[in-house]
């Protein structure tokens, strides 16, 4: 009897874990065997192991193997684990040294022929593999680039076992390993955004897309058909500064789990998610079978989330986002246990005043029943719209309009947010808060944050009337430090910028 041993890396979430892979080869009936909870795909990689390592003139096929993935109560899911079990079988029948190999971490699949194939989820695994002090990873070549992004990591890229087994033989006598290069991934470029400068009028649309951008703050846009609401939308990434490092490599490990990782290639751009009306809550929230995914709120992590017909949207999944949209998180509870995926997005909802879109103006052409119109709107709960801090109604375009000076452009509008977003950064450099819409309620009401009587004098009005909740005054004070960053204040919010914090999110928007 005799026992190898080798490492992998678990997927749980966006989390990895790590796993020795343990394999025992001794004489007796053919079977091959893998225990700790593996997950369909896993427990094929007996059938590919067996057919790759026949194809590098090892055979597998008339010996007693047993695979344990340890821990065993950790499941194991996806065929990420075939080389790491392919290594432990080849170390057991002493055709690698195990010493070589016992604190590696190996990740890829295999196909039939013996080459190693790109998996999903490449970057938290290895991410997972050195800070459990495993640096030496061995990687799909095609995943190299992304592997290389963890620093940290001595990264051996592999194109076939035959190849590998090789390596692991030029070590043994002494020989450089001769390991290819790796190629660095490039930031991904994505779809080059929209530029408010394309945008005709809608001054008071434009100053509420520059505040969201500024501060982090939900949206909500309510107008007719072709006012230009989606068109707002998809300008907003355009004036968003790019991830720092660490946003980076999380929005990045998402996506490449997701497998939606553009070559392997650094996430820099805050992500544009838009799914359409008909999205399911497991495509939204996240979820699945043997293996729990991120959903698309997780996909737009430190990005924009933004629903279009808003009010199409099924109710259970817009009453989905409610925890999101406050803890920053969301956590998918199922029967073997729950998952835990960061979900820190932007939310702009957009929606049209009717279902036919004309209740705009005097009416004239609409053709709705009011209690139609009355519904409508109504889709979207009282407690759901309470988490939205800006509310703005988009009118409709006219010749005016296009009579009018444009306005500024992204670049001008980014300058400006990103001033705005330097100062908030400066001022919670000693919290856990990036930006004004992160900070909890109570820290701006008290000591040292809270304002003067003078200035909040509004505020307490609109509460003590019962025209805004506590978290509604909350965001209207988050809005009002937003909009002194963008005028430049040194100082705290004054009076102006509590009645125009006030003003943007109190419009009527169902009106």
């Amino acid at each position: 009897m005799t026992l190898g041993v080798t490492r992998g890396v678990a997927l749980d979430g966006i989390e990895g874990a790590l796993v020795a892979i343990e394999a025992d080869v001794s004489s007796g009936l053919p079977a091959f065997a893998i225990g700790g909870l593996p997950d369909a795909a896993c427990r094929q990689s007996a059938d590919r192991v067996k057919a790759a390592a026949a194809n590098v003139g090892l055979s597998l096929a008339q010996r007693r193997i047993v695979v344990n993935l340890s821990p065993a109560w950790l499941p194991k899911t996806g065929s990420a684990f075939d080389l790491g079990i392919a290594v432990a079988c080849l170390v057991a029948q002493k055709q690698i040294r195990g010493d070589l190999v016992r604190d590696v971490v190996h990740i890829g699949e295999l196909g039939l022929d013996g080459t190693v194939r790109p998996v999903r989820g490449v970057l938290p695994l290895v991410l997972a593999a050195v800070r459990t002090g495993h640096p030496q990873v061995v990687v799909p070549a095609a995943n190299a680039g992304e592997a290389a992004l963890v620093r940290g990591a001595q990264i051996v890229p592999a194109e076939s076992l035959a190849r590998l087994l090789t390596r692991y033989r030029d070590l043994a006598d002494g020989s450089p390993a001769g390991d290819p290069p790796i190629v660095p991934a490039e930031e991904a470029a994505g779809a080059s955004p929209r530029d408010l400068g394309d945008l005709a009028g809608q001054a008071e649309a434009r100053a509420a897309l520059e505040v969201a951008a500024a501060g982090g703050h939900h949206l909500f846009l309510v107008g007719p058909p072709g006012a230009g609401k989606t068109m707002l939308a998809e300008c907003l990434p355009s004036i968003l500064p790019s991830l720092d490092d660490e946003q980076a490599l999380q929005v990045t490990a998402i996506h490449s789990v997701l497998g939606s990782l553009e070559d392997g290639a650094l996430v820099r751009r805050p992500p544009f998610v838009a799914p359409h009306h008909d999205a399911s809550l497991v495509a939204l929230i996240g979820g699945g079978g043997s293996q729990i995914r991120p959903g698309l709120i997780s996909k737009a992590h430190r990005g924009i989330l933004m629903l279009d017909e808003a009010p199409e949207f099924r109710r259970g999944v817009l009453q989905s986002l409610r925890q999101p949209l406050e803890s920053g998180e969301v956590v998918v509870a199922r029967a073997r246990g729950s998952v835990r995926f960061p979900a820190r997005f932007q939310l702009v909802l957009a929606a049209n005043p009717c279902p036919c879109g004309m209740s705009f103006g005097k009416a004239r052409n609409c053709r709705c029943r009011s209690q139609e119109k009355r519904d409508y709107l109504a889709r979207l709960s009282g407690p759901l719209l309470d988490r939205i801090d800006l509310r703005v109604v988009v009118d409709s375009v006219g010749l005016t309009d296009l009579a009018l000076p444009r306005g500024d452009d992204s670049a001008a509008v980014a300058a400006r947010v990103l001033q705005a977003r330097t100062a908030q950064v400066q001022r919670w450099a000693d919290h856990p808060w990036r930006l004004n819409s992160e900070v909890p309620g109570p820290r701006l009401r008290e000591a040292p944050w809270r304002l003067p009587p003078t200035a909040v004098a509004e505020l307490d009005r609109e509460l003590d009337v019962g025209a805004l909740t506590l978290r509604g005054y909350d965001r209207v004070l988050r809005l009002a430090w937003t909009l002194n960053d963008l005028r430049g204040g040194a100082g705290r919010p004054n009076r102006d910028d509590i009645g125009a914090a006030l003003t943007m999110r109190g419009q009527d928007v169902a009106a």
